[in-house]
């Protein structure tokens, strides 16, 4: 028996849509003849038959959503349209009768028991070019576990981002081959479920019917809506019943929205807490609590170190006077976000300065390879995020080519990935220069350190009120200390110096970048 994978679908692209079957179960196939057709956000791709035979089963269904890897089905050598009639009757329930009130149907479906039922394997998915392996964190479910298609089983922790690992099917958790904290490598089988079968009907000697309860969305949802991982994960976070959930997707699914409303209005209805217990005694907690890091800790690590060892790097400083850009801000920002539904903050200007500078001092935006220098003539801009889990630099990209608002939506569009964990890794790939903001956590100055191969990175500091001299009087200005850490193998200092001053200039007077001036 041969299994149909889901064959490798393309850089940054993760998932796919069954678009249709060519054959059904029990028709003869022959090898590299095509079985079914798969739509992509890119592109459409065909997947053909391994061998010769009879297409024994189908494990996804037309419309449904696959990952690369994924078992699509399975040919056999032949016999298979009387092999796959039991399986195939197994998946198939009986409809919800008309009468019946959604919100109370739990239909009864005969099941044959798990021996008997189809073998599908977990695999690690695609995680991203460059990515050799990953470490499994911890499963959601234990062996003897009934799954549902699509519930997430296990996230997979790269040195760059998390990967979940969803059922491929309805079934039950038979069998879990790498365990917490195992290295994975992309492809390699980690669990194995039976398709079809229940938790109740997972070790008798013959087939026996099974009463198998039914989860029926919400009156109001789609009865064939599918949980995302993101709305499972934050359902499990928050304590949220998604039965309980009204949808408003396009298709009538519950969105991780609508999971974040339904947590609101719980906690609004829960009682006032009492009075908080007092603190525990000291001596109830180990003086000292060894941790193993995550692997992105341990590459953050790593690359820092490798920055410091690879390039020859210097800072320097200078201060922006951010009294043009608050008045601008706050004469517009009213207006900017009714017109463009995004806030108009303080990085869209910084965006913007970088840019020009960039385009003026080319050096800044380049890399050296060996004994080359590449210079790049896009401006894709390197945004430091803080997450729970780490600093990640989710990359806006061709920033020249957009407006303020634009630039606002990009970061606040990459910033909420990030913190939700759900940047790809295309999203953290092939930046130009980096921007990092520590005074959002009251940092006055810094020097920040390279995002190599990158040649330049910015740090932004706190916003302080401090007495400048103007025009020969003292006046108190929101200044800004700016600190430029370049590789001063390939950028000299007065072109680092250059740089910094360019962008202090765009800021006190903004109409300059607004004019290209």
């Amino acid at each position: 028996m041969a299994d149909i994978l889901t064959p490798a679908l393309g850089e940054s692209v993760t998932e796919a849509t069954i678009a249709r079957w060519t054959k059904k179960v029990g028709d003869p196939v022959k090898k590299d003849e095509v079985l079914v057709e798969l739509d992509t956000d890119k592109v459409s791709l065909e997947v053909v038959s391994p061998a010769d035979g009879t297409l024994e089963d189908i494990a996804f269904k037309d419309g449904d959503t696959i990952t690369p890897g994924a078992v699509l089905g399975r040919v056999g050598a032949g016999g298979g349209a009387a092999a796959a009639a039991p399986v195939a009757a197994v998946a198939k329930a009986d409809p919800v009768p008309a009468a019946t009130p959604v919100a109370e149907a739990t239909p009864a479906v005969t099941v044959a028991p798990a021996s008997t039922g189809t073998t599908v394997e977990i695999k690690t998915p695609v995680m991203g070019e460059s990515v050799a392996e990953g470490s499994i964190g911890t499963w959601t479910k234990k062996v003897g576990d009934a799954v549902r298609k699509d519930e997430v089983l296990v996230e997979i922790e790269t040195d760059k981002v998390a990967v979940e690992v969803s059922a491929p099917a309805d079934g039950v958790l038979s069998e879990i081959v790498a365990a917490d904290g195992a290295t994975v490598t992309p492809g390699q089988v980690i669990g194995k479920l039976t398709a079809g079968a229940s938790a109740a009907a997972s070790t008798p000697s013959a087939p026996v019917p099974v009463a198998v309860p039914v989860s029926v969305p919400a009156a109001g949802a789609s009865a064939s809506a599918v949980l995302s991982p993101a709305v499972q994960r934050t359902a499990a976070q928050t304590g949220v019943d998604t039965s309980t959930v009204a949808a408003t997707g396009p298709k009538g699914n519950i969105l991780k929205g609508d999971v974040l409303e339904a947590a609101k209005a719980l906690a609004a209805a829960q009682p006032a807490p009492s009075a908080p217990a007092a603190p525990a005694p000291r001596g109830d907690h180990p003086r000292e609590e060894r941790v193993k890091m995550t692997r992105l800790r341990q590459t953050i690590a790593r690359r820092l170190k490798e920055s410091q060892n690879t390039a020859a790097q210097l800072t320097t400083f200078n201060e922006a006077d951010m009294s043009a850009v608050m008045a601008l801000r706050n004469q517009y920002k009213d207006a900017f976000e009714k017109r463009h539904g995004t806030k108009l903050g303080f990085m869209s200007f910084f965006v913007k300065a970088v840019v020009s500078a960039l385009q003026e001092i080319p050096a800044v935006n380049a890399e050296i390879d060996g004994t080359d220098i590449i210079y790049k003539n896009h401006y894709d801009i390197g945004v430091a995020v803080g997450t729970d889990k780490g600093l990640v630099v989710p990359v806006l990209r061709d920033a020249d080519q957009l407006s303020l608002a634009g630039i606002e939506k990009g970061i606040s569009d990459l910033g909420k990935a990030a913190r939700d964990g759900e940047l790809t890794l295309d999203q953290l790939q092939g930046g130009t220069f980096t921007i990092t903001n520590g005074g959002v956590y009251g940092s006055l100055m810094s020097t920040p350190i390279l995002n190599m191969p990158q040649s330049g990175i910015l740090g932004m500091h706190n916003i302080v009120q401090r007495p400048v001299a103007v025009n020969g009087q003292v006046e108190i200005r929101p200044m800004m200390y700016l600190a430029l850490s370049y590789d001063h193998r390939i950028v000299d200092g007065k072109e680092a110096v250059t740089f910094l001053v360019r962008i202090k200039e765009h800021l006190e007077d903004p109409r300059r970048f607004l004019l290209d001036v």
